[in-house]
């Protein structure tokens, strides 16, 4: 049984990676292209895929492939609908990030409205020592109780995020999709939330329905400009909108950790937001906790060993 880890490198090597317990040749690679994915899988049975795209085209011209383990939760890289024609099985990580993206995304809201990011560069810059007195009040600072937020996703990342929220005495509402007509019980229209929140975050997963559900007409309609947060997928905002409107002050600032293209090029309009006191950007590293890797790890071994005994 050949196995091929496509991109070894998304897990970080103090993660332990146990092979499975029947036999098997299992190869790793660091990193990978689409292209060379198709070369590399060739003879392999089984491929283990965080983020690298495996496309219809691909797929079709590897017939001994017969499951993807994916490590991670979102699948937007694999074209599900090939692989249910070729008989392929897709398994992914459920569950495993819920605390460290419910963490990290928390860390951006209290860096962002602390106004963190402006204060470290004050000091670096020497304006706290050459002010004369034993503070500074460069940049607002806001307290979380009281205030509103709105979470885009009411699986268990969203419920994290919502647990966190309210210990903190936040105002909590989770909202609906995007253009629906009716929304879940204990949901408010996306419509309202838009100029109802103090912090907007994403905890959904990207699919085609919600691309891009975050542009220029959205940000327009957000009357207290509020605070975004993105630690799901980056193609859920119009990344140049957003740039936009964070310049223009129909955002009071903006944590993300995913982008639209991953690693941003350096024209990427993130990268022209990096010397703003009230813009942060990590490399989509809130799923990154050492436990939820480990878990991510045991969690794909188990699923190829279970495919493997029922096969």
């Amino acid at each position: 049984m050949k196995i091929v880890f496509l991109d070894r490198a998304t897990i970080a090597t103090s993660v332990k990676l146990r092979k499975p317990k029947f036999q098997n040749d299992w190869a790793d690679f660091d990193q990978s292209t689409s292209d060379q994915a198709r070369d590399r899988l060739k003879d392999a049975d089984i491929a283990v895929v965080n983020k690298v795209k495996l496309t219809g085209n691909i797929l079709r011209d590897l017939p001994k492939l017969k499951m993807i383990a994916v490590t991670a939760t979102g699948t937007d890289n694999i074209d599900l609908v090939a692989c249910r024609e070729l008989g392929i099985e897709v398994r992914n990580v459920a569950g495993y990030a819920k605390d460290t993206v419910a963490e990290h995304t928390f860390a951006l809201i209290l860096a962002l409205r602390r106004a963190l990011p402006g204060y470290m560069a004050d000091v670096a810059n020497g304006a706290w020592q050459t002010s004369g007195q034993f503070c500074i009040h460069t940049h607002p600072i806001k307290e979380l109780k009281g205030s509103r937020i709105a979470i885009v996703g009411s699986g268990v990342i969203g419920q994290a995020v919502a647990a966190i929220a309210r210990a903190f005495g936040m105002q909590v509402a989770f909202t609906g999709r995007k253009g629906a007509n009716t929304v879940a019980d204990g949901h408010m229209p996306m419509e309202d939330a838009l100029g109802w929140c103090d912090i907007l975050t994403l905890h959904c997963p990207l699919v085609q329905a919600n691309k891009g559900m975050l542009g220029l007409p959205e940000f327009k309609k957000m009357y207290r400009a509020p605070i975004i947060i993105n630690t799901a997928r980056g193609g859920l905002i119009v990344d140049d909108d957003l740039a936009a409107a964070l310049r223009d002050g129909l955002i009071s600032g903006a944590g993300i950790d995913a982008a639209s293209v991953e690693p941003p090029p350096a024209d990427h309009p993130f990268m022209g937001l990096l010397n703003m006191p009230n813009f942060i950007l990590t490399p989509h590293v809130a799923w990154a906790g050492e436990n939820a890797m480990q878990t991510v790890a045991d969690s794909v071994i188990d699923a190829i060993e279970d495919f493997v005994k029922a096969a």
